[in-house]
């Protein structure tokens, strides 16, 4: 028996993929490989990390905290980034293996 349609959550499977879809580009990869382990990470430290612009830098984690990717934190004059959900960073690992 396989699944079927009426089973699916069709507003699961949406964010789902619009999570997969904000982290499929080479520079939120790298930013999600950053804030593996529990790391907490500022636009400042990541932009210098990455090596590009910090406006660029912001726009990633824009979209990334957008689709449920990242959360923030502000403390005091910083923004910390993290990851919101652990288990993300074991799908990067995953597909990194296949390749």
């Amino acid at each position: 028996m396989g699944v079927k349609i009426k089973d699916l959550n069709i507003e699961k499977l949406e964010n789902t993929a619009n999570m997969l879809k904000a982290i499929a580009h080479p520079m939120r990869i790298a930013i999600l490989k950053f804030l593996e382990d529990g790391k907490k990470l500022t636009v400042t430290e990541i932009h210098n990390m990455l090596q590009i612009e910090q406006s660029t830098t912001s726009h990633h984690l824009g979209i990334l905290k957008d689709k449920g990717v990242l959360s923030s934190k502000r403390e005091g004059k910083n923004t910390y980034y993290f990851l919101k959900h652990e288990k993300l960073s074991q799908i990067i690992n995953c597909v990194s293996q296949c390749n």
